[in-house]
């Protein structure tokens, strides 16, 4: 008979949880990286509470971060440090529980693992050693700022924290200044005015989304072209995501229009290749469809 788990149902401050019941042979041995709520409890999954309740030992960001979440939906267990000031430490002891069969569940304190968070060497080497790794699929503030942004979904780029200098801030912005698509940035409130300042500089008008308490009572999304929001600047509070538009396309030379065809000609149909650097172009894109198939075909013999 499959190890069974005595809850049937778990009552919580956050209201009453139904649960299916919990087969510990339902969790194999590896490692999880299990996406948590990043603002409303409600928004954990039934299959995020299974794992973290059937997993050996839980690693996260901050003990105290974390030990609340559990302690919500009833889960007690063994809490493990793991941040940008210990992995180095902690990872050899957490790779030797993985190497004796332990079912190891990994989170952050909010949202997506590995997401602007420390584990992907600790993942590299889960994936260098054929232990398995799995991750499920839950809450991340980047996805949910560029669902409600209202700006263009189809490309986009996560860049990161932006830098805390101004300096560092606006170099790293025109290092993205020619993405084919919408940017994604995390920012603190206290610098939220020095960015919108830097991001006008360094990229030129654009339409900017700033999302703040995602998920949380009092969510709010402020969308303007960044000049309008400098100058209309409202203070903040809480976690902010920045979802930065696209700018326009610079006209691209011919020469470096045919280098960038020949690169993608290696992995790509001319079609594909044409509408790709079509797009980062900035250029027609029959104009760049003629040019790759004069690049497919072979040179006339004399």
């Amino acid at each position: 008979m499959s190890e069974q788990t005595n809850q049937k149902e778990s009552k919580t401050k956050g209201g009453d949880w139904l649960l299916p019941p919990r087969r510990k042979n339902a969790v194999m041995p590896g490692l999880y990286l299990v996406a948590t709520p990043i603002g409303n409890l409600g928004d954990i999954t039934l299959r995020a509470l299974d794992v973290l309740a059937l997993s050996d030992r839980v690693i996260c960001e901050d003990t105290r971060v974390s030990g609340k979440l559990l302690e919500h939906f009833g889960i007690k267990k063994p809490l493990l440090p793991y941040n940008d000031h210990n992995a180095d430490r902690q990872r050899g002891s957490i790779m030797q529980m993985l190497r004796d069969g332990g079912r190891v569940a990994f989170i952050s304190d909010a949202g997506t693992p590995l997401v602007s968070d420390p584990g992907y060497k600790l993942v590299r080497e889960c994936i260098g050693e054929g232990i398995a790794v799995t991750a499920l699929p839950g809450a991340n503030a980047p996805l949910t700022a560029l669902q409600l942004s209202g700006l263009p979904s189809d490309a986009f780029s996560f860049i990161g924290f932006l830098p805390p200098k101004s300096a560092a801030r606006k170099k790293h912005l025109s290092e993205w200044k020619n993405a084919p698509g919408t940017l994604i940035a995390f920012e603190t409130a206290p610098r939220l005015y020095e960015a919108l300042k830097d991001i006008h500089e360094a990229l030129g008008e654009r339409e900017v989304a700033v999302a703040r308490e995602l998920t949380k009572l009092h969510e709010e999304i402020l969308r303007g072209p960044v000049s309008e929001l400098i100058e209309n600047f409202k203070e903040l509070k809480g976690e902010i995501v920045l979802v930065i538009g696209r700018g326009e396309a610079e006209a691209m030379s011919d020469a470096d229009v045919e280098k960038e065809l020949k690169k993608a000609l290696k992995t790509m149909s001319t079609k594909e290749a044409a509408a790709v650097v079509a797009e980062i172009s900035g250029r027609p894109r029959k104009e760049i469809y003629n040019i790759a198939l004069s690049l497919r075909s072979p040179p006339a013999r004399g």
